[in-house]
């Protein structure tokens, strides 16, 4: 239901923004609001937080710090974005929270904000699907378009790329990679990086082959499936070291920006690779 008139006069001002706020929601004047924003019963939204337009915040929902929630996004019961990382060295610098557009985050997630020594910022990009009791923690960086399922949990500083999905019940390991149209399992630990276009699975994870049926989901042809499969093998089921494997891969395929994007994420990775 909206705000009534016997509600607290620093709320009525936000009338002027079509928000929709229950009686019972704790929103503080500082908060700014775009068009149609929907808060709930006994949600609470602080002072540095900007919710964009048709933003949806369910009940006893909790979002803090400097934050900023975007367009169309969905904010599940009991969520929790914007808490304080868990780092002992963190000293109450305002650090940020940046969730994109279109995004489901579901009941009992926590997105903690990042530290001053991680740059900042903790970033979950749009169209995601955080499910329920998943956790983001400090400085990650989260992709377009992920998915993570119940109870997946990132370390802090981890990178997600695009298209990525995260089973249920995953821990990642702080710092590690996840690669683009890559696939995890449920119930696996990650420790090293995840190349991009794999499924993984198991504790400690290992590759089991290419994310076929995601890359088929999302587009890719049959012939770039199969270029992708081609320098997977080189690389993973050859006897040749990794140096060698990478040579081999970028003779064979220089032409193709997705193997491209595959060597460029084995040239840079400071964790190793899940083998």
């Amino acid at each position: 239901m909206p705000i009534r008139l016997s509600v607290p006069l620093r709320l009525i001002r936000l009338f002027r923004y079509s928000a929709m706020i229950h009686a019972t929601a704790v929103v503080d004047s500082g908060a700014q609001l775009g068009a149609n924003v929907r808060i709930g019963p006994y949600a609470v939204v602080g002072a540095d937080v900007v919710l964009e337009e048709n933003v949806d915040v369910a009940a006893h929902a909790v979002i803090e710090g400097h934050a900023v929630i975007g367009a169309g996004s969905r904010i599940g019961n009991f969520a929790s974005i914007g808490q304080p990382p868990q780092d002992i060295h963190y000293a109450d610098e305002p650090t940020r929270v940046e969730i994109g557009r279109g995004c489901w985050i579901r009941e009992f997630v926590s997105i903690h904000r990042g530290t001053a020594k991680g740059g900042g910022l903790t970033r979950v990009g749009s169209h995601c699907m955080i499910m329920a009791y998943a956790h983001v923690a400090h400085d990650c960086r989260v992709g377009e378009s992920v998915v993570m399922a119940n109870g997946a949990t990132l370390a802090g500083h981890v990178e997600v790329q695009d298209f990525a999905v995260i089973g249920g019940l995953t821990a990642v390991h702080q710092f590690a990679r996840i690669g683009r149209n890559a696939f995890i399992g449920g119930a696996s630990a990650i420790s090293m990086d995840v190349v991009p276009f794999a499924s993984a699975a198991g504790n400690r994870a290992q590759i089991t082959g290419v994310n076929v049926v995601g890359l088929r989901r999302n587009g890719f042809s049959e012939e770039v499936i199969k270029t992708i499969r081609q320098a997977h093998r080189i690389v993973f089921r050859s006897n040749l070291r990794l140096e060698q494997a990478i040579a081999e891969v970028e003779r064979q395929f220089s032409s193709s920006p997705d193997v491209q994007h595959l060597l460029e994420f084995l040239q840079t990775g400071q964790r190793g690779i899940c083998r």
